[in-house]
């Protein structure tokens, strides 16, 4: 099974960890999308300090798709996915869950049981991916009151709900 899910969906998609050479092909993949739109800054840290937690997706050279993540210093069975990208061009092909086994099953995330990621509720896309994410793994999925609206500077930001997708046996 970790053959298939090691996989891209076309022979032409490639997944690997990124490189600090990847973050601004990360960044602008970002700046085209409705994603909230970090630092470049951020990227590169990422994709430099956390390689081994991250996932890109690259056809014929050029970023498609990543996952940015890490894995909490006081929850060593955990990992948090910060944001997940995929290029309009590769929307409907599976890439982001592929992208998700693809980290599940890396050797950093061999000790991980949970998936924890904060979804906004209107973001019904992501809702469903890791939704998919828990029937994958036969597992459950939670959500609850994470960071409210109050506590985001401004009045733009929607609230976070946090969802957990585990135990997670592999």
């Amino acid at each position: 099974m970790n053959n298939v899910q090691n996989q891209a969906p076309t022979l032409d998609v490639v997944f690997s960890k990124p490189t600090k050479n990847d973050g601004a092909s990360m960044w602008e993949l970002v700046s085209k999308s409705t994603l909230d739109t970090n630092s470049p800054y951020k990227y590169l840290l990422m994709s430099e300090y956390f390689s081994d937690t991250c996932v890109v997706a690259k056809e014929n050279n050029q970023v498609v798709g990543f996952i940015t993540a890490f894995i909490p210093p006081k929850k060593p069975d955990a990992i948090f996915v910060w944001q997940i990208g995929v290029d309009a061009s590769q929307r409907g092909k599976g890439i982001a869950s592929r992208m998700l086994h693809y980290l599940l099953t890396s050797e950093a995330c061999e000790t991980v049981k949970f998936v924890e990621a904060t979804i906004t509720p209107d973001n019904k896309a992501s809702q469903s991916l890791f939704q998919k994410l828990a029937r994958d793994f036969n597992t459950e999925i939670t959500s609850s009151e994470f960071f409210t609206e109050d506590v985001f500077p401004g009045d733009e930001h929607e609230e976070e709900l946090k969802f957990v997708v585990g135990p997670i046996n592999k």
